[in-house]
C-alpha cells in the first residue's frame, strides 16, 4: 500500500489521541474529528483512571463460562446481561462464550499483555518528550481475592504472565494489609491479592485534554469538534469524510476510532464491527480517614478504588448490551452500595458526586480491532475496559499498521 501523509481521525478519546500522536509526529498531516465539543467526552471521560499494564486478563474465561447461569439469572448485581433479538448481539455473545476456554484465555491475555507493555513503553517516551501533566502516578495496584477457589486462579494467572509485566505477586491478608493499612477492617474477608507495585494512575480526560495542546502546538494537528460525521467514503484517490454540516473533508486515509460508534461509521461499508457496549459507571468524593493510597480493585464486586491525589474515584459495573449512555439513577445507587460495603472510610460518600456512565467498547476476545481493510480507511477500536490502558500501544501499532514508519 501507498504510505499515506494525511490522516482524519474520527474520535477524540484516548484512543483517538493515542493514534493522532503516533501519526503526526512521524510526520502525518493530521485532524482529528470528535461530535462533543471537546476531547474525552465519551468513554475516557471518567474511567477507572487506571493504567493496568499488568492487569489484561480476557474477559471471555472458564470462571465466566461457569458463572453464566447467575449472570443470565442476574445474581450478580455488578454485572448485566441485557438480552434483546438482535442478531448482532447474539453472534457476540456466542463468539464470547466460544472464547470461554482455558487456551483462548490464555492466549488472548497474553496478547494483551503484550499490547500493555508497548503502551508503557510509549507512554514513558511520550512523559520524556513533552511537558504533560494528567496526575501520572505509580500507585502500585491490589487485586482483593475474597475465597481459597479466586486466590487458586489469580496464582494461575500470575504464573501465566511469567513475570512479563514486571513484579507480580501473590500476598496474604496481612501482607496485603502491611502495604495498604486501609484494608485492615477487611482482614477477615481476603482470602488474598494480587499485588503490583509498578501500576500507575492518570486521569483520562486531562490526558487528552492535553494532548490536544500539543499535537496542536508542535505537530500542527488540527480539531474539529462538535461535528458529526455523517459519512465515510473511501475512494481510489482519496478518502472523504462528509459531516453532518455539509462540509467535506479529503485525506489519504480515514481512521476509526469512535468507541461503541465506530460500527454505524462502517456499515454502510460492508463492514461489521464484533463490538458490543460495556456500560460502566464512576463518580467521585473527598477523601476519608480510611483512603486507600493504592488502587484497589474488588474483584468480587468488579469495582475499583483510585486515589487521584485530591479525591478518590470509583468506577465498577459491567452492564453488557446496554446501549444509552444515560445515567441510569438504580445503577448508580447499586455502585455506591457495592463501594460502601467494600471499603466504608474509602472516601466520604454522603459528598459523592460528578457521576458518569459511559459505553466502553468490547469484542468478544478483549482484544482491540487494528486494522486496514481498505486503502484509505483504518480502524483502532474495540478496547473494551482497559482502552485507558491500552491507547499508546494501539495508536503506535496502528501507524506501524498504515506505513507510517
Amino acid at each position: 500500500m501507498v504510505r499515506a501523509r494525511s490522516a482524519v481521525i474520527i474520535g477524540a478519546g484516548a484512543v483517538g489521541m493515542a493514534t493522532a500522536y503516533a501519526l503526526a509526529r512521524r510526520g502525518l498531516s493530521v485532524t482529528i474529528i470528535d461530535e462533543n465539543p471537546q476531547p474525552a467526552m465519551g468513554a475516557s471521560h471518567a474511567n477507572g483512571a487506571q493504567l493496568s499494564y499488568c492487569y489484561t486478563d480476557a474477559l471471555a474465561s472458564p470462571a465466566i463460562l461457569k458463572n453464566m447461569p447467575g449472570l443470565l439469572l442476574r445474581r450478580d448485581p455488578a454485572f448485566r446481561l441485557h438480552c434483546r433479538p438482535d442478531w448482532r448481539y447474539l453472534a457476540w455473545l456466542a463468539r464470547f462464550l466460544s472464547n470461554c476456554t482455558p487456551r483462548r484465555f490464555e492466549k488472548h491475555t497474553l496478547a494483551g499483555l503484550r499490547l500493555a507493555r508497548e503502551s508503557f513503553r510509549a507512554m514513558d517516551d511520550l512523559t520524556a518528550a513533552h511537558d504533560i501533566d494528567f496526575g501520572l502516578r505509580t500507585n502500585g495496584k491490589m487485586h482483593l481475592l475474597d475465597d481459597q477457589q479466586s486466590l487458586e486462579r489469580a496464582r494461575y494467572t500470575v504464573n501465566l504472565k511469567n513475570g512479563q509485566c514486571g513484579k507480580q505477586e501473590i500476598l496474604s491478608p496481612g501482607e496485603a494489609i502491611a502495604i495498604e493499612p486501609a484494608l485492615e477492617d477487611r482482614r477477615a474477608d481476603i482470602a488474598g491479592a494480587v499485588y503490583s507495585p509498578g501500576e500507575q494512575v492518570g486521569d483520562a480526560f486531562r490526558f487528552c485534554q492535553q494532548m490536544a495542546g500539543i499535537l496542536a502546538a508542535s505537530y500542527h494537528v488540527q480539531t474539529c469538534f462538535g461535528q458529526r460525521v455523517a459519512r465515510v467514503d473511501p475512494g481510489q484517490a482519496d478518502t472523504r469524510i462528509e459531516l453532518a454540516s455539509g462540509d467535506i473533508l479529503t485525506a489519504d486515509l480515514a481512521i476509526i476510532c469512535a468507541a461503541s460508534s465506530s460500527g454505524s461509521l462502517l456499515t454502510p461499508l460492508g463492514i461489521t464491527l464484533p463490538v458490543e457496549p460495556m456500560k460502566g459507571y464512576s463518580f467521585e468524593m473527598p477523601m476519608g480517614n480510611g483512603s486507600p493510597t493504592t488502587s484497589i480493585t474488588d474483584t468480587r464486586r468488579r469495582l475499583v478504588f483510585t486515589n487521584l491525589g485530591d479525591r478518590m474515584r470509583v468506577a465498577g459495573l459491567a452492564d453488557l448490551g446496554d446501549r444509552q449512555a444515560v445515567l441510569r439513577e438504580n445503577r448508580m445507587e447499586t455502585l455506591i452500595k457495592l463501594a460502601r460495603q467494600s471499603l466504608p472510610d474509602a472516601g466520604r460518600f454522603d459528598q459523592a458526586s460528578s457521576f458518569w456512565a459511559g459505553l466502553r467498547p468490547m469484542t468478544p476476545d478483549s482484544l482491540p480491532i487494528i486494522s486496514r481493510p481498505m486503502p484509505g480507511l483504518a480502524i483502532n477500536t474495540g478496547h473494551g475496559m482497559l482502552g485507558w490502558t491500552l491507547a499508546m500501544g494501539s495508536g503506535e501499532r496502528l501507524a506501524k499498521l498504515v506505513g507510517a514508519d
